[in-house]
């Protein structure tokens, strides 16, 4: 399928990790699989998971403040606790916990009522799974995908009828949430522990094509996702195709008490930028606490990315990535008709900021949401060696508090020298 054009036109989701773990604030499934918890004290958790503060439409209007234009949930993470009443399992938030109830159905409507892509996650693996531990990978990535005892069998015990009976129960979850949500995305994980074959990815795919013919999947799906996920780290060049850059806010995809290393709003828009800039997305992970409600820290860092974004809209949406490395220090974006370059330039500029190797002339430079025009001349060439593009610095009152979008319009369409200059 053809990657949905509403995706790379996003530039902006919503991460959000919510389950049982958020009570203790420990790590989410991986807790008990390295043993950091036991896992009865980890199951434990279900009876204090009672979603009482949970308004679906707060959180999708807090999505739409942050400049976002999807959202991705976990419906159902490698615990096995699903958000919703599966008829395919008795771990539930529905029967095992007080919140009693689904909880995807408000979300998915509170998204559509703000005009948001609905995104949901869901875990090939279930360490809770009876039949999960049932055959081992057939090229084991790592040491505990072969031996753990949550993910292979004891001594390599294959049992093929169990591993038949849990792929028909993953298959019939998926089922019921492409039948329920229709989601725009659906988001897995958990594909390291089995090979392409063993997933039976190619089946799976068809069924959530024939069912929802409009729903993009993750690289997670191996050779049948549309779009990368690199996480937690900006690679340095941009995967081919479309990607989007998964990142938490502080250190913790789920809620952590202890965790209080937030990044700040300007990191993130530097992160944010320097993905756009890119031609990625960034997929920005909020936890929310066991009652529902978003932590104030994380609520308050999206309102001032939203803030940012806002300011600078036209820099943000309906953009392609920007200029390659070494023509510009910072981030760029371009603009649909590749006639308006925007220069992100963190910190105050000073003098000038320099552009090189831009043959196409330069009609006008401003700065974004002020403007203001800026001076702006080049100096030297040779040939077929374009000059420096100077342009004078905004005055301070010009400068944005995060990062300033200098608009760059140009008499024609972007070009560029990549050349090494003359011998």
């Amino acid at each position: 399928m053809a990657m949905q054009k509403w995706f790379t036109e996003a530039k902006l989701g919503i991460f959000i990790h919510w389950g049982i773990y958020a009570v203790d604030g420990v790590a989410e499934s991986w807790s008990f699989y390295g043993g950091q918890v036991s896992h009865a004290q980890y199951m434990k958790q279900l009876d204090g998971f009672t979603a009482s503060g949970y308004d679906p439409k707060a959180w999708a209007d807090l999505i739409a403040k942050a400049g976002a234009r999807y959202a991705v949930l976990t419906a159902r993470h490698h615990d096995g606790v699903s958000l919703w009443d599966s008829a395919e399992s008795d771990l539930t938030v529905v029967k095992r916990t007080p919140a009693g109830r689904d909880l995807l159905t408000g979300y998915t409507e509170a998204l559509r009522e703000q005009g948001l892509k609905v995104g949901l996650y869901y875990s090939h693996s279930d360490w809770n799974h009876p039949d999960y531990a049932s055959i081992v990978h057939t090229d084991p990535p790592n040491e505990d995908v072969r031996t753990n005892p949550l993910v292979a069998p004891r001594e390599g015990a294959e049992d093929p009828v169990a591993w038949q009976r849990y792929l028909d129960y993953r298959d019939a979850q998926v089922r019921e949430l492409v039948d329920a949500h229709r989601p725009d995305l659906l988001w897995f994980d958990g594909e390291w522990e089995r090979s392409e074959e063993q997933w039976r990815m190619r089946e799976l795919a068809e069924q959530i094509r024939s069912l929802s013919p409009g729903t993009i999947l993750n690289a997670r799906m191996l050779s049948y996702g549309d779009y990368a996920t690199p996480e937690q780290g900006l690679p340095v060049e941009a995967p081919d195709g479309p990607w989007e850059l998964c990142l938490t806010i502080n250190d913790s995809w789920g809620y952590q008490h202890a965790d209080g290393n937030h990044k700040s709003v300007g990191q993130l828009v530097r992160l944010f930028t320097e993905t756009i800039g890119m031609g990625g997305n960034l997929l920005l992970d909020v936890g929310p606490k066991e009652d529902g409600t978003i932590p104030s820290e994380q609520a308050d860092r999206l309102l001032g990315l939203g803030d940012w974004i806002a300011r600078h809209e036209e820099a943000v949406y309906g953009t392609a990535a920007g200029l390659p490395a070494g023509h510009h220090y910072g981030p760029s974006t371009l603009s649909a008709d590749g006639r308006t370059l925007y220069l992100v330039c963190f910190g105050i500029p000073h003098e000038t900021v320099s552009l090189r190797g831009l043959r196409t002339p330069v009609k006008r430079v401003s700065v974004l949401g002020r403007g203001s025009e800026l001076g702006h001349r080049v100096t030297g060439g040779l040939g077929d060696v374009p000059g420096v593009l100077w342009i004078d610095a905004p005055a301070d009152g010009l400068v944005d508090a995060y990062a300033t979008v200098l608009a760059v319009e140009l008499e024609g369409e972007l070009d560029l020298y990549r050349g090494k200059g003359r011998d």
